[in-house]
This record gives structure tokens, sequence and C-alpha cells, in this order.
């Protein structure tokens, strides 16, 4: 992302109320946050108040390269009072000497052309024992015009993300998520050619899909899904 940076998507407040997904991921995301977090790509907040209902969570950063979402993150933080720092730029932004327990990219490292780069820059942020987490979109054959539509450069497999992991950082888990709506996604892929869901789709996908997930991806071992969870621990 480049430092004057203007998010092309439109999509943020749609997914915002697309809270049984947020549970889920967050649930899966938790065990693995602690400490000082810095959030990137942070957006309108829509994540940010999510994450501090991490029990291990004791310092919030939120960075958001968008000025003017920005501003509209820092308001949300107001309003609500969330104990949270907010901070425009991107991960160049942060000093070298400040260091962080986690970093999270939360549907974030997609947006990143040179996201190889961008987790280099990551583990050079982290403690000794940090932990670098990113939930992304799964398997390049669901690219599809909404993809497209709100700047995303690819979709991830295991293969891709162990391919980019930085040589100071070891992978610790990677897991699909979401194998239901996996169905969801290649339905628009082959058939809709959408380029953005109706909020009756959003709700039809959380209040269906995303339930039968939470099942259907601990019996299959989270071996298939439309989201990929990664976390790498500074090594």
């Amino acid at each position: 992302m480049p430092e004057q940076y203007q998010y092309v998507g439109g999509e943020l407040g749609l997914f915002a109320k697309a809270v049984n997904w947020k549970e889920y991921w967050l649930s899966r995301v938790a065990p693995w946050v602690s400490g000082s977090v810095l959030e990137v790509g942070a957006g309108i907040g829509a994540n940010t108040g999510l994450l501090l209902k991490i029990p291990a969570l004791e310092k919030l950063t939120s960075l958001e390269p968008d000025s003017d979402m920005a501003q509209a993150l820092a308001r949300a933080v107001a309003d609500n009072s969330w104990p949270v720092e907010v901070r425009t730029g991107t991960l160049t932004a942060i000093s070298l000497e400040e260091k962080f327990d986690s970093i999270l990219y939360i549907d974030v490292l997609e947006h990143i052309e040179d996201d190889a780069g961008e987790l280099a820059r990551a583990g050079t942020r982290l403690k000794q024992g940090g932990r670098l987490v990113v939930l992304s979109p799964a398997l390049p054959f669901l690219y599809s015009p909404f993809d497209r539509e709100i700047g995303h450069f690819r979709r991830y497999t295991k293969k891709m993300l162990r391919e980019i992991t930085p040589t100071d950082l070891r992978l610790a888990n990677i897991a699909y998520l979401d194998s239901v709506g996996l169905l969801a996604s290649l339905g628009n892929r082959l058939l809709l050619h959408k380029p953005m869901p109706s909020e009756t789709d959003i709700r039809l996908w959380d209040s269906v899909f995303v339930p039968a997930s939470r099942l259907l991806d601990r019996l299959t071992f989270s071996q298939i899904g439309k989201s990929i969870l990664s976390v790498w621990e500074k090594v």
C-alpha cells in the first residue's frame, strides 16, 4: 500500500452486519492474540471493538492507511470510548524500535500487492515469541468480480502462505474456515458473477451458512473453506 492510500472497496459497512461470522473468526483468532496488539488496515473500525473482547489483549493500536477511514475510525473510537490508539499510515509508519506481542491482518493482506514484503516488515516489529495473525480469502479458483471490485490482488492457499513465510518467523497454525460458505462463493463465481453481494445475501450467509460452517469445519478439521487463517511466531 502506498503512503497516500485510498481504499477502493465499498463492502465494509455491508460486512459489518455479519455478526455470526465475526464471532466465529474471533473465536479462532483469540487464542493466538495477547499483550500489545497492532491491528493493520483497521478500516472504519468494523473489527476494532470486537478485538477488544480478546481476554489476553492488553493494549490495542489500530493502523489505517486511508486518511478518511482513519478519521472515521478515530470518531468510532471516541464515540464508543474504546481504549484504542489510532494511527494513520502503513506499517512503515511504525518505528522498528516499537515492538508488539501480536500483529493482526484481518482481511487486509490480499489488498497488498507485495504481500511477502509486508509480512517481512511485520516480522521486524514483533517481539521475540510474538505472533503474526492473518485472516484472508481463500482459494484462487473462487476469485470473482467481487474480489476485483474491492481491490483483492489474490486469494490464498496454504501453499501460497507457506511460501511467503518470513525467514525469522515460524508458521505455527494454518486452517481453512467457512466450508459451507464456500458453496455460496462458488455459486457466485460460476453462475451469478455479482460484483457486490446484497444485504440479503449477507444475512443469508451469516445466519445460515456460518453456523453450519462452525460445525462442519470441526468435522473436516478445517481442511476446506472460503477463508484461511494463518499464524506465525517470531523465532
